[in-house]
């Protein structure tokens, strides 16, 4: 066991790979904390970090023994990138989960004149906007797509977005800055009008 703690990660994965149970245990005692208070930080939820965290260092396993690990000299950052990766899923989980459906109910709520302040054609043009808006996320890399769903839909802040995908705060600013001009420049070369108003 002492000669295991003294390996590097990525000898331990090479051992664990071929058999030897106990190195994953060294690997996993070497970066649990990290990983475990890296999920907490985000979620802020003790049931859902414990599930997050059991996950993570399951796909981790089985990524290793289906021999698909290639990276390098750089188990911490992988282990954290499938703890990201899942504490995102979780969250789009979680958006598609409390979407409200009022198919059930006779009377539409949404378009109650006194509930609303818009007429139907705002409604109509603020759906079409969003819409294209959604189409033109899609087409930005995936870096500026990532900054920009985790500002715009999860609401996080850019220290929040630099922790989690493990750049600078300036990184992270300059990619939400490009993914803007990006929608921007294919917005007018596609003719489509993103204003409201």
């Amino acid at each position: 066991m002492n000669t295991l703690k003294k390996m590097t990660d990525e000898e331990l994965v090479v051992i664990y790979a071929e058999g030897n149970n106990t190195a994953f245990d060294v690997l996993l005692n070497r970066h649990k904390n990290t990983i475990h208070s890296y999920i907490y930080f985000i979620v802020r939820n003790k049931d859902l970090t414990e599930d997050i965290f059991q996950e993570t260092f399951v796909k981790a396993i089985v990524t290793i023994k289906q021999g698909r690990y290639t990276e390098n000299g750089k188990f911490k950052a992988w282990i954290t990138r499938i703890a990201h990766n899942l504490i995102i899923d979780n969250f789009r989980q979680e958006r598609s989960e409390n979407t409200i459906s009022n198919d059930d109910v006779e009377m539409d709520l949404f378009n109650n004149m006194k509930l609303c302040d818009g007429t139907v054609e705002d409604r109509l043009v603020n759906r079409q906007v969003l819409s294209d808006v959604k189409k033109l996320v899609k087409h930005l890399p995936d870096n500026q797509r990532e900054v920009l769903e985790m500002r715009y839909y999860q609401d996080l802040s850019f220290k929040e977005i630099a922790d989690m995908t493990g750049v600078s705060i300036n990184t992270a600013l300059g990619r939400m800055r490009y993914a803007i001009l990006n929608m921007r420049r294919m917005a007018s070369e596609n003719q489509i009008e993103l204003s409201l108003a």
